[in-house]
């Protein structure tokens, strides 16, 4: 009996709920539309194109520009060594001296073969010179002015051979003085004084030239396929020349910039990149060869690049999206395709255009064409 009567009562209440209310035969009381929500308050940036510059990052070890190896070119006691190892050397520095005590016999002997030789040049030339008018009188025979003649040549022709020795004899003279081939550091010596060194075949020292220094690094294919890529689409501007900033292992830069001076056409089989070099001033001799760097390659820009702030680009399960606020004020979904990191900015590929309202704040509170209420459009931040 209480069911029967509570049942009148309950559809008098549903269709007092369902009439018009007073005021309100339109909708949009307070709550919006129907009843609904309010838009939710949300913070935007402006999409805006502009020109960014775009650098890359490589691991790279140094090494000399020139290293040259120090050999004796004469067999002989080495009797000193006149530098300080690891110490700068200048071109043509004495680094090391042989005994020239045989050298300089060997160089008296060639001065005495030279005199014998031109001695015996000059008698031989009196004898042709003698016979010659002899011969004209027929008081002489054809053989004997013919070897008179002869004799005159031979003794030409060993004067020239002992000048020859004699000039080899001065060279190895000073061969005795092992100098310095370029200019730079030198490295450990290797054999001590009192060894007998076999000429060329021993290894005396190195003189490494670190001003400028070299850094190598290399260059993955694919990623030089795709510089390439963007190159030849108008999306990067490479420059001219690349300029070359280096990173220390403590995370300092490096004060001297370099330049971008070799870069290898073939592709490693085992590393799959292309080597590359740069060549950096090191006039204070800072860097040393074997050292371990960053190399950061400037100079190129990406124009009409469109950026948004990393907390405005959301994964999903098709990928990356944003959220845009449209003529209507909603909310709508884009996916995008977003590149490398500018700062705290995005750089995206595809998926925006400039002038785009890009939501940044209040995400969490909206889903697609839901409708947002924008508290401040803000520019993008200033590079």
């Amino acid at each position: 009996m209480r069911f029967i009567q509570f049942v009148p009562v309950l559809l008098t209440a549903v269709v007092a709920a369902c009439g018009p209310s007073n005021g309100s035969e339109k909708g949009g009381g307070k709550g919006g539309p129907m009843g609904g929500m309010p838009p939710s308050e949300v913070a935007v940036t402006i999409a805006a194109r502009e020109t960014l510059p775009v650098s890359w990052e490589y691991a790279g070890q140094t090494v000399g520009s020139r290293e040259v190896e120090v050999r004796a070119r004469v067999t002989g006691i080495l009797l000193s060594r006149n530098f300080t190892e690891g110490a700068r050397v200048q071109k043509g520095q004495s680094l090391f001296t042989i005994d020239p005590k045989p050298f300089e016999a060997a160089l008296a002997r060639a001065v005495a073969d030279v005199a014998a030789a031109e001695a015996r040049y000059q008698q031989s030339k009196r004898n042709a010179a003698r016979l010659k008018p002899l011969y004209a009188e027929k008081a002489v025979s054809q053989k004997e002015y013919d070897d008179a003649v002869s004799g005159e040549q031979i003794g030409f022709a060993d004067v020239k051979a002992a000048q020859a020795r004699l000039t080899e004899a001065r060279l190895n003279l000073s061969y005795t003085k092992v100098e310095a081939p370029i200019s730079g550091v030198t490295t450990r010596a290797l054999p001590s004084e009192g060894t007998l060194v076999s000429g060329p075949s021993v290894l005396l020292t190195s003189v490494v030239q670190v001003d400028p220094i070299w850094v190598n690094f290399g260059i993955s294919d694919n990623e030089q396929a795709q510089l390439q890529k963007d190159a030849q689409s108008g999306a990067i501007k490479l420059p001219a020349n690349f300029e070359v900033e280096l990173r220390m292992s403590d995370g300092t830069i490096y004060p001297h910039k370099g330049k971008l001076d070799f870069a290898d056409i073939r592709v490693s089989t085992v590393t799959g990149t292309r080597e590359a070099r740069a060549e950096v001033p090191n006039p204070d001799g800072q860097l040393g060869p074997g050292q371990f760097v960053r190399v950061v390659l400037k100079g190129a820009v990406r124009p009409n690049a469109v950026t948004v702030p990393q907390r405005a680009v959301m994964e999903g399960p098709q990928g990356k999206f944003v959220y845009v606020v449209d003529e209507k004020s909603t909310a709508q979904a884009r996916p995008v395709q977003a590149g490398e990191w500018m700062g705290e900015r995005w750089i995206i590929t595809s998926g925006l255009q400039g002038g785009e309202r890009v939501i940044t704040d209040g995400v969490m509170k909206i889903g697609p064409g839901a409708p947002v209420k924008v508290a401040e459009a803000k520019p993008p931040a200033k590079k």
